[in-house]
């Protein structure tokens, strides 16, 4: 299984044309695509450059995700579900805003004397006004038109050329000296897609704060027993078969098996179950659970990825890039 960061992707389409694009490369056996990380995850006997060259054929970039240590893993996995799009859509509607209601105040509303009987330069103003709008939208039209050079129309394709459509007909009327009406359309279009943008990118933003919150429990440091002491070292340093130990109410830091002492250990975070389940000697533990009573000596057995949390939170992602066949039958519908 391959992994690869995809950049482009705006919407659903974008992912499934990905999905599209990769799933017909000779040699590719499974291809699943999510927008919410902005990855992909490709399975068979096929090169990561053709992959490559598939997605950037559709219109979009892709690079191999290299091989990282855990550290840096899950702070990839971090800034990868950070909210960035959110905050940028914002300025962008606030922007807008501000200038459409200057333009639909110079369209609708009463003007100074010497604009108010003039055409033209009621025409002008609108023009200005609009231009400005657009170029504050313009990943809009950058992404609406790429698509189509790239025979891969989108969403962003058709507000491109509706609201391209709406100027150029408003320019058009204003030569030939009419109100210029219609002009501020074309704001208006990219105005209100912004505030659908803005609410998809916040309701994407919320579907990864249940991955967050399953990082945000893992423990970040381990006590190892070395030579009969306890050393606080980062859990990434712990390795198999290293021995280390959990006080009352720390964080169990890596799954294992206790080797001394017994306890009761808090499961709620992965399993959902409140009460907490008696443990003693040969029973296994796992990353992430809370030692509620006794002291305990455990033995290693899975670290980094492998641990029942990564585990975990891998098939919730996983989860988010595949689709029922209602929806894949949805997104053939509406291609």
């Amino acid at each position: 299984m391959q992994h690869f960061s995809v950049t482009g992707m705006s919407c659903a389409a974008c992912s499934a044309r990905v999905e599209k694009a990769v799933s017909a490369v000779p040699g590719v056996t499974e291809c699943a695509v999510s927008l919410l990380t902005n990855s992909m995850s490709v399975d068979g006997a096929v090169d990561a450059s053709a992959v490559i060259s598939a997605v950037e054929a559709a219109g979009y970039g892709a690079s191999v995700q290299g091989a990282a240590t855990p550290a840096q893993s899950r702070a990839n996995a971090e800034d990868a579900l950070a909210d960035k799009a959110t905050p940028a859509l914002k300025k962008r509607l606030i922007a807008s805003l501000v200038f459409l209601l200057a333009l639909m105040y110079v369209s609708m509303g009463p003007l100074p004397e010497p604009i108010a009987h003039s055409h033209a330069a009621m025409g002008l103003t609108e023009l200005l006004l609009t231009v400005i709008v657009m170029v504050i939208n313009q990943r809009f039209f950058i992404s609406g038109f790429k698509g189509l050079i790239h025979r891969a129309p989108n969403m962003d394709t058709l507000v491109a050329l509706g609201s391209g459509a709406a100027f150029i007909y408003s320019v058009y009327a204003l030569y030939q000296l009419c109100l210029g009406g219609g002009i501020e359309s074309a704001a208006m279009i990219l105005t209100l897609i912004t505030v659908g943008k803005l609410l998809e990118a916040r309701s994407k933003g919320k579907t990864t704060d249940a991955l967050k919150a399953l990082m945000s429990i893992a423990p970040k440091t381990a006590r190892l027993v070395r030579n009969g002491e306890e050393v606080e070292v980062p859990v990434e340093q712990v390795q198999l078969g290293d021995v280390f130990a959990v006080r009352p109410g720390d964080s169990i830091p890596v799954d294992g098996v206790i080797i001394e002492g017994s306890s009761a250990v808090d499961e709620s975070a992965l399993t959902g179950e409140s009460i907490p389940v008696d443990k003693t000697e040969g029973d296994r533990v796992s990353a992430a659970t809370i030692n509620q009573a006794g002291y305990i000596r455990c033995r290693a057995t899975r670290i980094g990825e492998d641990t029942t949390l990564s585990q975990i939170i891998r098939m919730v992602s996983d989860a988010a890039a595949t689709k029922a066949p209602i929806a894949k039958l949805a997104d053939k519908v509406s291609g």
